[in-house]
């Protein structure tokens, strides 16, 4: 069983910056893809960015030059760099991990985020 603990979320005004954390804990299993996605109010949740290790990232076009997905393997956590936010960034971000053994999925508790304009 893997624990997700996130934060780093929060009020920010058009144009600001926020960096989310999640850090894993419990995996006796290499993590495979690390990554975070959003649920805006009334909209199905969709896939921010995320990290593969030797095999790349990949980012939601909407967040192409604006986000930044990192990752510490030695620490099992995963970053979020949001640049240049805008109000249509506004949502609940959840970070998502995903085992090597099993392909399992495991889901952090949400943190949110809102832009103000």
């Amino acid at each position: 069983q893997v624990q997700l603990v996130e934060s780093g979320g929060g009020l920010v005004s058009t144009g600001g910056s926020l960096t989310l954390s999640c850090a894993a804990s419990g995996s006796g299993s290499s993590l495979n893809a690390m990554g975070w996605y959003r649920q805006a109010p009334g909209k199905q949740r969709e896939l921010v960015a995320a990290d593969f290790g030797r095999g790349g990232t990949v980012y939601a076009d909407f967040v192409k030059g604006r986000f930044t997905i990192s990752r510490d393997n030695a620490m099992n956590a995963v970053y979020l760099q949001m640049n240049s936010l805008i109000p249509e960034d506004t949502a609940v971000y959840y970070c998502n991990v995903r085992t090597f053994v099993g392909s399992i999925d495991y889901w952090g508790q949400g943190t949110q985020v809102t832009v103000s304009s």
